[in-house]
């Protein structure tokens, strides 16, 4: 399974999961918090990245759920 992130966007009145680079929705949901647990699921079953949009689009939050040493090297 490809490590792709999975972004949350409004979509037709209700909020859709997206995975990076596809056109089409991976789901839709009537809630942005159906859509953000659909989203937390899939990144969790990747170990990648959600990615939650406002409803002007713009990223509000980011989560990761994969390899991310804390604190960061360096």
């Amino acid at each position: 399974m490809s490590k792709k992130k999975q972004h949350v966007v409004p979509h037709d009145g209700g909020w859709a999961v997206k995975g990076a680079g596809n056109s089409r929705a991976s789901s839709v949901h009537g809630t942005q918090k159906e859509a953000i647990s659909a989203a937390r699921s899939s990144a969790i079953r990747q170990g990648s990245e959600m990615l939650i949009h406002g409803q002007n689009g713009r990223i509000r939050e980011r989560n990761t759920y994969g390899n991310d040493p804390f604190p960061p090297k360096g």
